[in-house]
């Protein structure tokens, strides 16, 4: 083979090489980043594995607000309707954080306890985020719950 031509085979043969690495590497990092929203319902289901890290939907249950006097550790309880699963969080709540809103924590689950790392609230009366209120939504039905029209 003549030495230009294995030399441009060598550099095309490294290029797609590099090509290849960089692209599993983008793919195994935003396979990794990927958070899956779930429902109290579909955790105690088994629909995630206890080690993975997920999204936590649903609304803040009434009554199971409590934190810790003179720490940032906070628990309470996130409803479906059909279920609650116990929360841990340790950090500042969002301003808008109550019970019976719209929430959705970031975090993974140690025994029977969602440990969220990170926890949204709604930011108005009317909005609940999407994926919440479709899953929400089902559970709604199932009950036969009056949805409210919107405003």
């Amino acid at each position: 083979m003549n030495p230009v031509r294995r030399r441009r085979l060598l550099l095309i043969l490294a290029l797609v090489l590099a090509a290849a690495a960089a692209a599993a590497l983008v793919a195994i990092t935003l396979q990794r980043n990927a958070t899956f929203l779930y429902t109290p319902s579909e955790v105690k289901a088994g629909a995630t594995a206890k080690a993975d890290r997920f999204r936590l939907g649903g609304m803040v249950a009434k009554g199971s607000f409590r934190r810790t006097d003179g720490t940032l550790e906070s628990e309470f309880a996130v409803t479906d309707g059909d279920a609650q699963l116990a929360v841990a969080y340790s950090g500042i709540l969002p301003d808008l954080f109550r019970e019976n809103q719209a929430v959705i924590a970031t975090g993974s689950m140690r025994g029977d306890t969602f440990v969220a790392e990170e926890v949204l609230a709604k930011h108005d009366e009317n909005y609940m985020p999407k994926e919440v209120a479709d899953k929400m939504g089902v559970s709604h039905r199932k009950h036969n719950v009056q949805e409210t029209p919107a405003p």
